[in-house]
């Protein structure tokens, strides 16, 4: 580890230089990719420099100790400070290898977020509708921007089939252990006897993608308008301006009738199927990745769950990390980061098992 950290500092304090080098900063975009190369080492270096600082005032207070003699006080001072001085470092340690682990380059992307009814009829998609404003609210949390996608209601307040766009910083490395089958357990409005009824709803997020990191092949795509469907307006219902856009070499169906006008629904639909074919193709090239995708996301069969959320109890428990907590009310309108942050230090501690 220390070896990768001595490279890194070099290797910063070289490019520290070239970036006021006149014959550099002329030549824009190379500038820019050296600057952003730098900002990405930085706080692994920074952090580095803290271990290597602690390390020095460890090897001097060793020093004094030796060197107090038979001055009590200055003994017991200084294995005070070396007792602290060990804890930073151990402290540090943790951080380096946490900021040394390989970084997922979606991670600072924006995130385009699907919620499906499952199973449980009416009751899941009314439960998928809670899963639309749980996120929504995390989302305006965090200072995030919300677009809808595309939006296919029951007419009973619940949903079919929701998509969102959302747009901020470090937006997918908060929400991509969202991908999966949510739980619900509740007593349904309809339901006169009060028996708890089991239904579920799937999330899948997806990484949104730039045009130049997929690239979509205009024969490869068919595309159809028709008249949308559902509440929105005259003009959504006497205008061909849904879109639905068939990717023919794998079959990928996407839909969009938000909004009245064709080419913005078409330009929705794109960014879509963009996310989805970047997905399939990481999971061509990873079939680990593949294969925990498959389980997580599932069928949305109420049984292949990620998470529950229990209405009597006022309980969500998250199987992954056998985390509980009793915020069901706080939960729902968007305060997730007890266990997101939960999800992250479980899955940094996997990943540093290499070390």
């Amino acid at each position: 580890m220390f070896d990768k950290l001595n490279f890194l500092q070099e290797k910063y304090e070289d490019l520290s230089l070239r970036v006021s080098d006149p014959e550099l900063i002329n030549n824009q975009p190379e500038w820019r990719k050296t600057v952003k190369e730098m900002s990405e080492m930085e706080p692994v270096v920074l952090k580095y420099k803290e271990y290597k600082k602690a390390k020095e005032e460890l090897a001097e207070a060793k020093d004094l100790l030796e060197e107090a003699g038979s001055d009590d006080d200055l003994k017991e001072m200084a294995k005070m400070e070396i007792s602290d001085l060990e804890e930073k470092l151990e402290a540090y340690e943790e951080e380096l290898k946490v900021l040394l682990l390989p970084k997922d380059p979606n991670d600072e992307k924006n995130v385009i977020l699907e919620i499906r009814a499952g199973t449980g009829g009416e009751e899941a998609a009314l439960f998928g509708s809670d899963l639309l404003r749980m996120y929504t609210r995390y989302a305006e949390r965090r200072g995030w921007k919300t677009e809808i996608m595309e939006y296919n209601d029951t007419g009973m307040g619940g949903i079919k089939e929701a998509i969102i766009m959302i747009k901020g910083k470090g937006a997918y490395s908060r929400l991509k252990y969202e991908s999966g089958v949510h739980r619900v357990q509740r007593v349904p409005e309809t339901e006169s006897s009060g028996r708890i009824h089991t239904s579920a709803a799937t999330v899948a997020v997806l990484p949104e993608v730039d045009e130049v990191e997929i690239e979509i092949k205009a024969e490869d795509v068919r595309v159809d308008v028709y008249r949308a469907s559902g509440n929105g307006g005259q003009c959504v219902n006497t205008t061909d301006s849904a879109v639905r856009l068939t990717h023919v070499p794998t079959g990928l169906v996407v839909t969009c009738q938000d909004e009245k006008s064709q080419l913005r629904n078409k330009e929705k639909a794109f960014r879509v199927l963009r996310a989805r074919l970047y997905d399939l193709e990481q999971q061509k090239q990873n079939d680990e990745m593949a294969a925990e995708r498959k389980s997580q996301v599932g069928s949305g069969d109420r049984s292949e769950r990620i998470r529950t959320y229990n209405f009597p109890q006022g309980r969500i428990s998250d199987h992954r990390i056998q985390l509980t907590i009793y915020k069901l009310d706080y939960f729902l309108d968007g305060d997730l980061d007890e266990v997101i942050d939960g999800l992250i230090t479980f899955y940094q501690a996997e990943k540093m098992k290499q070390f």
